[in-house]
């Protein structure tokens, strides 16, 4: 069976879908689980420790970016709570400029 999310470092506050969840449904990430609050698409990122509105988002075991919200463990994690620290990537066209 093939996992619903992923924890890419031992770091890692969020999971990454292997697959679609449904909100309700119950995900099973190392030995522990969380309770998806929200449908999440495969490849967005679940939170699954509670955060705090400027934590520090950690992917890969480095800092992906701040919450820019408290997001409670189950939420999905993407740009409507979470900001980068680094450049306004959902402003950037094609070329990447603003």
């Amino acid at each position: 069976m093939t996992a619903a999310a992923i924890r890419l470092s031992p770091d890692d506050n969020v999971a990454v879908c292997c697959r679609p969840i449904t909100a309700g449904e119950t995900i099973a990430i190392d030995d522990a689980s969380v309770i998806a609050l929200d449908s999440i698409d495969l490849g967005h990122k679940i939170s699954i420790l509670p955060l705090k509105s400027g934590d520090k988002i950690v992917k890969y075991g480095v800092p992906i970016g701040s919450a820019s919200q408290a997001i409670p463990a189950g939420r999905w994690v993407h740009i409507h709570n979470m900001q980068s620290d680094y450049i306004s990537a959902h402003l950037r066209d094609a070329t990447g400029t603003q």
